[in-house]
């Protein structure tokens, strides 16, 4: 078969811009500082002096309370019935289609208080504890006052049986998210979470919180280590955090279609265009 070198030559200067436009729309250029979290320099004589606060008892919380006496006999007439949780790590669905990873490892607890509307729960041998706004400090210094004329060197085990925050906006993963102890910081829920899309903003992150019935709201900069200091860096029971979505991605939304015709038009030229070429 003959070539026509200069319908070759041709055809190639045709398809250069072609093939350039091609490279161009599959590469991808960034910032990589805009997606790095905790730039700069840490403070950290500032930093390791950092207190986590102890949660506080809000409505709708269960926790589990196990008593402890140099008497154990006495001891049970204060506890409820002991259960074993599950071994294998639980699960939950999200609203975006994925999953709520839970914690492995089996561990007695009890079927916990629940703290009603009045911030009360109904103690096992004692009745009617009023508990809401208290820490855990503040439990053990009420069952102290109550417990220690009937048993001898009482002490306690109080936990968080239903401590959980919500992930909202542009992470990977949607959804409530439960965890087994009390203490959670925003990276570690981020990274329950899948971590931030390539289009959310990484240096404005809204916490919501509601502290003694009011409604509180912060803003944080995960590419700043000062947010550490931060006293929303460590999440409460029922803090909410949303990942707001950067304009590129609302410009992306819009160029995809187009996008995808302009790249599907330039294959299809180009390929007709070296057929031709050829087929002579």
């Amino acid at each position: 078969m003959a070539f026509n070198y200069p319908s070759v030559r041709n055809a190639f200067g045709l398809c250069g811009p072609c093939l350039v436009f091609l490279a161009f729309v599959f590469s991808s250029c960034g910032n990589t500082r805009q997606f790095t979290y905790l730039q700069g320099k840490f403070d950290t004589a500032r930093l390791s002096q950092i207190n986590v606060t102890d949660p506080v008892i809000q409505k709708g919380d269960l926790l589990s309370v196990i008593v402890y006496s140099d008497n154990p006999q006495a001891t049970a007439l204060y506890n409820q019935s002991v259960i074993i949780a599950p071994s294998s790590g639980s699960s939950s669905s999200t609203g975006n289609g994925g999953v709520a990873a839970g914690f492995s490892g089996a561990s007695p607890t009890t079927a916990g208080y629940l703290v009603d509307e009045q911030g009360n729960i109904q103690f096992q041998g004692l009745g009617v504890l009023h508990v809401e706004g208290l820490t855990r400090g503040g439990l053990r210094a009420i069952l102290d006052s109550s417990l220690k004329e009937y048993l001898k060197n009482p002490y306690y085990t109080i936990r968080f049986l239903n401590y959980k925050f919500t992930m909202l906006g542009e992470v990977a993963r949607q959804g409530v998210y439960s965890i087994p102890g009390d203490h959670i910081n925003l990276l570690e829920a981020i990274g329950m979470a899948g971590d931030l899309t390539f289009y959310g903003r990484r240096d404005n992150i809204l916490v919501i919180r509601v502290n003694e019935g009011k409604r509180e709201y912060a803003r944080l900069d995960l590419t700043k280590p000062e947010i550490m200091a931060s006293p929303y860096f460590y999440l409460q029971q029922n803090d909410v955090v949303y990942v707001e979505q950067t304009r590129k991605k609302i410009a992306a939304n819009d160029q995809v279609t187009f996008r995808n015709i302009t790249v599907a038009t330039s294959l299809v030229s180009m390929f007709a265009l070296l057929y031709t070429i050829f087929k002579k």
